[in-house]
Protein backbone atom coordinates (compact mmCIF):
# COMPACT_ATOMS: atom_id res chain seq x y z
CA UNK A 1 0.00 0.00 0.00
CA UNK A 2 1.35 3.69 -1.21
CA UNK A 3 1.30 6.22 1.40
CA UNK A 4 1.68 8.24 -1.63
CA UNK A 5 -1.63 7.51 -3.21
CA UNK A 6 -2.96 8.45 0.49
CA UNK A 7 -1.47 11.51 -0.28
CA UNK A 8 -2.39 12.30 -3.71
CA UNK A 9 -6.22 11.04 -3.08
CA UNK A 10 -6.02 13.79 -0.34
CA UNK A 11 -4.93 16.39 -2.14
CA UNK A 12 -7.32 16.61 -5.36
CA UNK A 13 -10.19 15.94 -2.94
CA UNK A 14 -9.08 19.36 -2.01
CA UNK A 15 -8.57 20.15 -5.68
CA UNK A 16 -11.40 21.08 -6.23
CA UNK A 17 -12.54 23.31 -4.00
CA UNK A 18 -9.33 25.08 -3.34
CA UNK A 19 -7.85 28.52 -5.97
CA UNK A 20 -6.75 26.37 -8.48
CA UNK A 21 -10.65 25.72 -9.21
CA UNK A 22 -10.63 27.62 -12.67
CA UNK A 23 -6.92 26.16 -13.21
CA UNK A 24 -8.38 22.48 -12.70
CA UNK A 25 -11.40 22.82 -14.04
CA UNK A 26 -9.78 23.64 -17.76
CA UNK A 27 -7.72 20.78 -17.41
CA UNK A 28 -10.96 18.69 -17.50
CA UNK A 29 -12.95 20.26 -19.85
CA UNK A 30 -9.69 19.59 -22.38
CA UNK A 31 -9.94 15.54 -21.66
CA UNK A 32 -13.85 15.59 -22.17
CA UNK A 33 -12.65 18.08 -25.12
CA UNK A 34 -10.04 14.97 -26.55
CA UNK A 35 -12.24 12.37 -25.82
CA UNK A 36 -14.97 13.08 -27.53
CA UNK A 37 -12.71 14.13 -30.82
CA UNK A 38 -11.51 10.90 -30.98
CA UNK A 39 -14.04 8.51 -29.76
CA UNK A 40 -17.28 10.18 -30.68
CA UNK A 41 -19.59 12.48 -28.53
CA UNK A 42 -21.70 10.09 -27.32
CA UNK A 43 -20.35 8.75 -23.44
CA UNK A 44 -22.70 5.76 -23.78
CA UNK A 45 -20.55 4.60 -26.69
CA UNK A 46 -17.79 6.65 -25.52
CA UNK A 47 -16.29 4.82 -22.32
CA UNK A 48 -13.28 7.73 -22.09
CA UNK A 49 -15.52 10.20 -22.04
CA UNK A 50 -17.68 8.71 -20.27
CA UNK A 51 -15.04 8.68 -17.52
CA UNK A 52 -13.74 12.32 -18.29
CA UNK A 53 -17.57 14.06 -17.93
CA UNK A 54 -17.95 11.86 -14.80
CA UNK A 55 -14.58 13.43 -13.69
CA UNK A 56 -15.32 16.81 -14.21
CA UNK A 57 -18.77 16.58 -12.27
CA UNK A 58 -17.16 15.09 -9.40
CA UNK A 59 -15.33 18.26 -9.09
CA UNK A 60 -18.34 19.99 -9.40
CA UNK A 61 -17.66 21.39 -13.46
CA UNK A 62 -21.12 22.98 -14.35
CA UNK A 63 -23.09 20.88 -16.82
CA UNK A 64 -23.20 23.59 -19.56
CA UNK A 65 -19.05 23.83 -19.69
CA UNK A 66 -19.24 19.95 -19.95
CA UNK A 67 -21.50 20.00 -22.52
CA UNK A 68 -19.82 22.75 -24.65
CA UNK A 69 -16.65 21.04 -24.27
CA UNK A 70 -18.16 17.69 -25.91
CA UNK A 71 -19.90 19.47 -29.05
CA UNK A 72 -16.62 21.44 -29.56
CA UNK A 73 -14.78 17.83 -29.09
CA UNK A 74 -17.40 15.93 -31.15
CA UNK A 75 -17.41 18.58 -33.82
CA UNK A 76 -20.86 19.92 -33.30
CA UNK A 77 -19.58 23.40 -33.29
CA UNK A 78 -16.44 25.38 -34.10
CA UNK A 79 -13.75 26.27 -31.57
CA UNK A 80 -11.96 23.20 -30.67
CA UNK A 81 -7.96 23.68 -30.14
CA UNK A 82 -5.93 21.05 -32.02
CA UNK A 83 -4.83 19.34 -28.60
CA UNK A 84 -1.47 17.03 -28.50
CA UNK A 85 -0.77 14.51 -26.42
CA UNK A 86 2.98 14.28 -24.87
CA UNK A 87 4.78 12.47 -22.11
CA UNK A 88 7.69 13.53 -20.45
CA UNK A 89 10.06 12.15 -18.27
CA UNK A 90 11.72 12.91 -15.34
CA UNK A 91 13.20 12.87 -11.64
CA UNK A 92 12.41 15.01 -8.42
CA UNK A 93 15.14 15.33 -5.80
CA UNK A 94 16.52 11.90 -4.44
CA UNK A 95 15.79 10.10 -7.52
CA UNK A 96 11.85 9.58 -7.56
CA UNK A 97 11.01 9.37 -11.38
CA UNK A 98 8.44 11.19 -12.70
CA UNK A 99 6.08 10.80 -15.44
CA UNK A 100 4.35 14.02 -16.89
CA UNK A 101 1.70 13.62 -19.26
CA UNK A 102 1.02 17.02 -21.23
CA UNK A 103 -2.29 18.23 -23.62
CA UNK A 104 -1.15 21.59 -25.20
CA UNK A 105 -1.70 23.48 -28.46
CA UNK A 106 2.37 24.33 -28.05
CA UNK A 107 4.77 21.77 -27.64
CA UNK A 108 7.74 24.45 -27.48
CA UNK A 109 5.70 25.88 -24.29
CA UNK A 110 4.81 22.72 -23.01
CA UNK A 111 8.67 21.20 -22.62
CA UNK A 112 9.93 24.52 -20.95
CA UNK A 113 7.42 24.76 -18.77
CA UNK A 114 8.14 21.23 -17.71
CA UNK A 115 11.66 21.38 -17.78
CA UNK A 116 11.58 24.99 -15.94
CA UNK A 117 9.23 23.39 -13.09
CA UNK A 118 11.66 20.23 -12.80
CA UNK A 119 14.79 22.06 -12.72
CA UNK A 120 13.52 25.13 -10.10
CA UNK A 121 12.66 22.67 -7.99
CA UNK A 122 15.98 20.31 -8.37
CA UNK A 123 14.62 17.74 -10.45
CA UNK A 124 15.64 17.32 -14.28
CA UNK A 125 14.20 15.98 -17.62
CA UNK A 126 15.02 12.98 -18.57
CA UNK A 127 15.37 11.03 -21.68
CA UNK A 128 12.57 9.38 -23.49
CA UNK A 129 12.58 5.79 -21.57
CA UNK A 130 14.18 6.94 -18.64
CA UNK A 131 11.65 6.46 -16.20
CA UNK A 132 8.82 4.79 -18.19
CA UNK A 133 9.78 1.47 -17.22
CA UNK A 134 9.53 1.97 -13.46
CA UNK A 135 5.17 2.49 -13.95
CA UNK A 136 2.61 0.02 -15.77
CA UNK A 137 -0.53 1.20 -17.00
CA UNK A 138 -3.19 0.60 -15.02
CA UNK A 139 -6.88 0.75 -14.41
CA UNK A 140 -7.47 2.77 -10.61
CA UNK A 141 -11.28 3.09 -9.24
CA UNK A 142 -11.44 4.77 -6.16
CA UNK A 143 -14.12 3.88 -3.77
CA UNK A 144 -15.53 5.85 -0.30
CA UNK A 145 -15.82 3.12 2.04
CA UNK A 146 -19.14 3.98 4.02
CA UNK A 147 -19.70 1.04 5.63
CA UNK A 148 -17.73 -1.80 3.14
CA UNK A 149 -14.83 -3.89 4.40
CA UNK A 150 -11.95 -4.63 2.09
CA UNK A 151 -13.77 -8.15 1.08
CA UNK A 152 -17.18 -6.91 0.00
CA UNK A 153 -15.16 -4.37 -2.17
CA UNK A 154 -13.50 -7.64 -3.84
CA UNK A 155 -16.24 -9.73 -3.89
CA UNK A 156 -17.59 -7.21 -6.19
CA UNK A 157 -14.82 -6.05 -8.18
CA UNK A 158 -12.60 -9.47 -8.91
CA UNK A 159 -14.58 -11.56 -11.23
CA UNK A 160 -14.59 -8.16 -13.50
CA UNK A 161 -10.96 -8.32 -13.50
CA UNK A 162 -9.28 -6.44 -10.48
CA UNK A 163 -6.08 -7.47 -9.13
CA UNK A 164 -5.73 -5.78 -6.06
CA UNK A 165 -7.48 -3.59 -3.13
CA UNK A 166 -5.54 -1.37 -1.32
CA UNK A 167 -7.00 0.81 1.89
CA UNK A 168 -6.13 3.63 1.73
CA UNK A 169 -7.35 5.04 5.01
CA UNK A 170 -10.92 6.79 4.06
CA UNK A 171 -11.14 5.37 0.50
CA UNK A 172 -10.20 1.91 -1.56
CA UNK A 173 -7.96 1.64 -4.40
CA UNK A 174 -9.21 -0.73 -6.65
CA UNK A 175 -6.16 -1.33 -9.17
CA UNK A 176 -6.85 -3.64 -12.40
CA UNK A 177 -5.05 -4.44 -15.98
CA UNK A 178 -5.67 -0.85 -17.66
CA UNK A 179 -8.04 -3.06 -20.47
CA UNK A 180 -10.38 -3.98 -17.57
CA UNK A 181 -10.33 -0.98 -16.08
CA UNK A 182 -14.18 -0.48 -17.61
CA UNK A 183 -15.53 -3.64 -16.46
CA UNK A 184 -14.59 -2.85 -12.83
CA UNK A 185 -16.13 0.42 -12.74
CA UNK A 186 -19.44 -0.79 -14.33
CA UNK A 187 -19.10 -3.71 -11.56
CA UNK A 188 -19.19 -1.10 -8.71
CA UNK A 189 -21.65 1.14 -10.41
CA UNK A 190 -23.93 -2.04 -11.07
CA UNK A 191 -23.56 -2.90 -7.26
CA UNK A 192 -24.95 0.42 -6.33
CA UNK A 193 -21.48 1.64 -5.01
CA UNK A 194 -20.15 5.23 -5.40
CA UNK A 195 -17.19 6.06 -5.92
CA UNK A 196 -14.57 9.15 -5.81
CA UNK A 197 -12.64 8.74 -9.27
CA UNK A 198 -11.86 6.01 -11.82
CA UNK A 199 -9.51 6.06 -14.24
CA UNK A 200 -6.69 4.45 -16.19
CA UNK A 201 -3.23 6.01 -15.03
CA UNK A 202 0.28 4.87 -14.26
CA UNK A 203 1.47 3.12 -11.05
CA UNK A 204 4.71 2.82 -10.27
CA UNK A 205 5.82 -0.94 -10.00
CA UNK A 206 9.13 0.15 -7.69
CA UNK A 207 8.94 2.71 -4.90
CA UNK A 208 11.38 5.18 -3.52
CA UNK A 209 10.67 6.00 0.55
CA UNK A 210 10.66 8.76 1.62
CA UNK A 211 11.22 10.90 4.36
CA UNK A 212 9.72 14.37 5.46
CA UNK A 213 12.28 16.39 3.82
CA UNK A 214 12.26 14.40 0.59
CA UNK A 215 8.32 13.93 0.73
CA UNK A 216 8.14 17.61 0.70
CA UNK A 217 10.71 18.14 -2.56
CA UNK A 218 8.62 15.76 -4.57
CA UNK A 219 5.11 17.46 -3.33
CA UNK A 220 6.38 20.67 -4.25
CA UNK A 221 8.02 19.51 -7.96
CA UNK A 222 4.44 17.61 -8.60
CA UNK A 223 2.49 20.92 -7.72
CA UNK A 224 4.94 23.00 -9.78
CA UNK A 225 4.23 20.86 -13.20
CA UNK A 226 0.63 20.63 -12.08
CA UNK A 227 0.84 24.49 -12.44
CA UNK A 228 1.52 24.42 -15.86
CA UNK A 229 -1.60 24.58 -17.89
CA UNK A 230 -0.19 22.14 -20.88
CA UNK A 231 0.35 19.70 -18.12
CA UNK A 232 -2.51 17.27 -16.98
CA UNK A 233 -1.53 14.37 -14.69
CA UNK A 234 1.61 13.86 -12.42
CA UNK A 235 2.64 10.83 -11.51
CA UNK A 236 5.58 9.53 -9.07
CA UNK A 237 7.37 6.67 -7.63
CA UNK A 238 8.14 8.08 -4.29
CA UNK A 239 6.36 6.76 -1.52
CA UNK A 240 5.72 8.72 1.56
CA UNK A 241 4.97 6.07 4.80
CA UNK A 242 2.03 6.86 7.14
CA UNK A 243 4.05 8.78 10.15
CA UNK A 244 5.15 10.95 7.43
CA UNK A 245 2.55 11.33 5.75
CA UNK A 246 1.10 12.38 9.14
CA UNK A 247 3.76 15.28 10.21
CA UNK A 248 2.96 16.88 6.69
CA UNK A 249 -0.92 16.67 7.70
CA UNK A 250 -0.02 17.91 11.10
CA UNK A 251 2.44 21.09 9.00
CA UNK A 252 -0.84 21.96 6.53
Amino acid sequence: MSGHSKWATTKHKKAAIDAKRGKLFAKLIKNIEVAARTGGGDPTGNPTLYDAIQKAKKSSVPNNNIDNAVKRGSGATAGGADWETITYEGYAPGGVAILIECLTDNRNRAAAEVRTALTRNGGQLGDPGSVAYVFDRKGVVVVPKGDKTEDDILEVVLEAGADEVNDLGESFEIISEATDFVAVRKAVQDAGIDYDSAEASWVPNLQVPLDLDGAKKMIRVIEALEDSDDVQDVFANGDIPDDVLAELEAEG
